[in-house]
């Protein structure tokens, strides 16, 4: 690298900056913003890839085409973690060599000319660089997997989105920065190489060595470039060699959904080919890089003999957000991070419309809870506006998240569903042909989808109450005769009620009455409004379906005669309403708008309920209320306890008594439709655990025999989980399931054996397979944030959680970056049930005790405390009247648990 002066003129300084930036070679950088200047910018990459599998780096030649849009001296562009040896300044009279600077704290390279840049000129520039495969799951990264015999083989994988492209090859790594790619790549013979495009040659080299050339991309970001280098066969879906009989349920899928897709948005897949990739060593469930989508194994496997209905469900979904993608985000995307709810909302929402299409037999109303999910994370404090302001790398993480992602899609669903599916189809066409292969903001969006109705609303007004604020509203009902007395406030799990005022949305309310089942509509802007009905009515149900984002709260008589109506009559209300109704009112328990004993009265006609969405939804109130008992600790007091007596009652009294008869209809078998089939699977695993006897004796029955043929009886694969559970309660059976997890082949099987030896009460057990999990050899580092948290929602597993955490904080950092969703998961999981000052305090202490580059300023941090003092809240508040509700409603007693039957 050379080392000369540098005259002022090279320096694009923002003035309002305090401190010069010093490059790794003690001069100053001449640029101080993290943001990439937009003097100049990339046309074209010319990039050759060559890594070796033996000693894991690679090197690479990048030939960038540049176009100039103000004079300058000094190209900015990224590199991360790399050596750069040479650059040049290709021109016709000849290659010249370019002085560069590195400023590694922003990840920015300058590229220094002694001659100005012309404006409307165009250049070429060559960068020579190298560095080591990475040991994360981010860059151009090194993978491996393990065959049947034993063998560990090498792979090298890449996964760009969202800052990582610039740790793989130097680049104009802003989404904004949209340039064609042309990549090649050198391999060994016994290895295949797969890009974003087909391969139109493969050339050889000495050495035994091939270099692939792909064709040119289409216009696209940095993110969305990648390519594999491995052992993988395929059928256009690409998998470990021992694993390609189980691609065959992806590929009709991608077919089908790709069909759908074009027909729908109206434009031809812009490709010629879409490949989809199982990567064994995967961080996030999938990526939608541009031709060549990739999986977790888990999330494009599929055994028809061995899988189970939730596995082909998710395995669905997946693929239908990644290739959504290849539309909203690919062909459109957002001009800066901020926005990335985009493509991620549009691909989460899109997912649910193209399978309701698609596979209808795999049909049902699990949207609902991604809104649930989104509001648990959108009631505090700590949540964020859809679209965010963000500038390094750990926001932009952080804002893969629930709100991105699950809130995005429920405010569409909610507009698709004011506007019409029919008029929302329209506006979606016309933006994404307006800006195709161009960058948008959310106002394009906003302005595509006006005048698109026979309704003259103005869309953007209303959409950017949602997206512009964060948090969402709780929309207080008062039925006075016909008259009808609304009022908005933001719904805030907080003691602070100066954090709820401000707030203001356009809501579009929709409402049923028990005189007319047909949807009324409503649109609230102010704090307050009125309207009238055309009768007087028993009851009124707002939020039909719970298609808005928004909580509703019957003031006066309202709870009482939707309570009446349940306990007489639920089905005149769809299952949507019954879940949405249960979530509210026990929501509204937290904010003290209603009282603990009204919520549990609703839930009294649970015992009649049979549809998965409103069952899960009552087990998703109920189960959390003696999950926090279970967190203090309760076992280790004395069984005479009224605190055990109330923790015993309402679990295994109460919950299962509620559901005893729904459970008690379950057949062990794979029979019936999908959303039956979940609910099994989901009914049978909470009653054995809840040591429902029925229920363990046909788990202990069923286990045994699998373990007696060594593993070979097919069980019904929906019961399997269940069934692994209970067998996992013994130190002999656990250490079988083990077994049979670290040899099987099929990953939904591997998945369902995780779960069930997360869940088992042997301690020494957990603690091992976290430490497993770490080490990566049998039990993948890519499953560890889900091990962890679930062994933290184990009653015995719970400070081995915390304490795993805390002791292996930098790795896990590392390994899963700053500002992840995994790290975040592993937060607020581990945490999330804790109850008492006492654990707030050491949570407190651990996470002050951070810096800020090792996560002090995350924001799941923030969420943890805030949830911990909601815990706190309502178990101070809410449990002396849960126990006198049950005391009132004479609820079942129990018999103090069994050694290993505690959970």
């Amino acid at each position: 690298q050379m080392v000369t002066l540098l005259p002022d003129s090279l320096f694009l300084r923002n003035p309002k900056s305090k401190e010069a930036p010093i490059a790794t070679n003690g001069q100053p950088f001449p640029w101080d913003r993290m943001r990439l200047p937009k003097t100049v910018s990339p046309v074209h990459y010319d990039l050759t890839f060559h890594p070796n599998l033996t000693s894991l780096d690679f090197t690479g030649v990048a030939r960038i085409l540049l176009e100039v849009h103000e004079d300058t001296s000094a190209v900015i562009l990224h590199t991360k973690e790399m050596h750069i040896s040479k650059v040049l300044l290709l021109a016709p009279e000849g290659a010249r060599p370019l002085r560069f600077l590195e400023y590694p704290r922003f990840h920015q390279l300058a590229l220094l000319s002694d001659t100005p840049l012309i404006q409307g000129r165009r250049y070429e520039v060559q960068l020579e660089f190298a560095a080591n495969l990475s040991d994360s799951y981010h860059g151009f990264y090194k993978g491996s997997y393990r065959t049947s015999s034993g063998e560990v083989r090498m792979l090298a994988s890449t996964q760009f989105e969202a800052t990582s492209a610039r740790a793989a090859f130097p680049c104009f790594d802003e989404p904004a920065f949209k340039a064609n790619f042309t990549i090649r790549i050198i391999r060994e013979a016994r290895h295949i190489a797969i890009s974003n495009m087909p391969k139109v040659k493969a050339v050889q080299l000495p050495g035994d060595l091939f270099e692939d050339h792909f064709d040119t991309t289409v216009k696209m970001s940095t993110y969305l470039v990648a390519f594999i280098v491995s052992d993988f066969l395929s059928i256009s879906v690409y998998a470990v060699p021992e694993k390609i009989d189980q691609t065959a349920f992806a590929l009709d899928a991608a077919v089908k959904l790709l069909d759908f897709y074009d027909d729908y948005f109206d434009i031809p897949y812009p490709l010629p080919k879409q490949d989809l990739a199982a990567i064994p060593d995967f961080q996030s469930g999938a990526m939608e890089n541009w031709g060549l989508t990739t999986y977790r194994e888990a999330g494009l496997l599929f055994d028809p003999a061995k899988s189970s209905a939730s596995d082909k469900l998710g395995i669905t979904m997946v693929i239908a957000h990644e290739l959504a993608h290849q539309w909203f985000g690919n062909l459109v995307t957002m001009e800066w991070w901020n926005d990335l709810w985009l493509n991620e909302g549009f691909a989460k929402f899109m997912e649910f419309i193209s399978v309701d299409i698609t596979y209808p037999e795999l049909h049902d109303d699990f949207f609902l809870g991604k809104c649930f999910e989104a509001m648990e994370v959108d009631s505090l404090s700590s949540s964020h506006p859809i679209s965010t302001p963000v500038e390094n790398p750990a926001q932009i993480q952080e804002m893969f998240d629930d709100v991105s992602y699950d809130k995005g899609a429920c405010i569409l669903n909610m507009l698709r569903d004011f506007l019409t599916p029919e008029a929302f189809e329209i506006g979606i066409i016309r933006y994404l042909k307006r800006y195709s292969y161009q960058n948008t903001v959310n106002s394009h969006l906003w302005d595509s989808l006006t005048n698109v109705s026979c309704v003259c609303l103005d869309v953007r007004t209303i959409m950017e109450s949602w997206t512009l604020q964060e948090g969402f509203p709780l929309v207080t009902v008062e039925v006075r005769g016909r008259e009808v007395r609304l009022t908005q406030e933001r719904y805030l799990k907080t003691d602070d009620p100066s954090l709820t005022e401000g707030f203001l949305w356009q809501i579009p309310l929709t409402y049923v009455t028990s005189a007319s089942s047909t949807v009324h509509r409503f649109l609230l802007k102010t704090k307050t409004d009125v309207l009238y009905l055309p009768e007087e009515v028993d009851w009124v149900k707002f939020n039909v379906k719970m298609n808005g984002y928004y909580m509703v709260h019957y003031e006066g008589e309202g709870w009482s005669s939707i309570i009446k109506l349940l306990q007489h009559n639920h089905t005149a209300l769809s299952s949507n309403d019954r879940a949405s109704l249960i979530n509210n009112v026990f929501q509204l328990v937290s904010v003290g708008k209603v009282r603990l004993d009204t919520a549990l009265d609703l839930s009294l006609y649970l015992s009649r309920e049979t549809e998965i969405m409103a069952v899960t939804q009552g087990l998703g109130e109920l189960v959390p209320l003696y999950k926090l008992m279970e967190k203090r600790d309760m076992m280790k007091w004395d069984l005479s306890t009224r605190w055990f007596y109330l923790y015993c009652i309402f679990s295994q009294g109460y919950i299962v008594d509620l559901f005893r008869g729904l459970i008690d209809r379950q057949e062990w078998s794979d029979a019936g439709l999908v959303s039956e089939r979940v609910l099994r699977s989901y009914l049978l695993l909470f009653a054995c655990v809840r040591n429902h006897p029925p229920c363990l004796a046909t788990a202990i029955e069923l286990f045994n025999k699998w373990r007696d043929s060594d593993g070979n009886m097919s069980l019904p694969t929906d019961v399997s989980l269940a069934v692994f559970a209970v067998g996992a309660r013994t130190p002999e059976g656990w250490d079988f399931l083990f077994e049979k997890y670290r040899s099987s082949q099929q990953t939904g099987v591997k998945s369902r054996i995780k779960s069930a030896l997360s869940i088992s009460p042997l301690q020494d057990k957990l603690k091992w397979m976290m430490e497993q999990s770490l080490h990566g050899e049998v039990m993948k580092t890519q499953d560890l944030p889900s091990v962890v948290v679930s062994i933290s929602k184990n009653p015995r597993g719970y400070k081995l959680a915390w304490d795993f955490l805390r002791a292996n904080w930098h790795a896990l950092i590392k390994k899963f970056d700053l500002g992840s969703h995994s790290i975040a998961h592993l937060v607020t999981g581990v945490t999330g049930q804790y109850s008492t000052r006492e654990m707030l305090d050491e949570v407190r202490s651990f996470f002050d005790s951070l810096t800020e580059e090792t996560g002090s300023e995350m924001r799941c941090i923030q969420q943890t405390y805030e949830t911990i003092e909601e815990n706190i809240r309502w178990m101070d508040t809410h449990l002396p009247l849960l126990q006198a509700w049950l005391n009132r409603h004479k609820a079942s007693s129990c018999a103090p648990p069994q050694p290993h039957e505690d959970l």
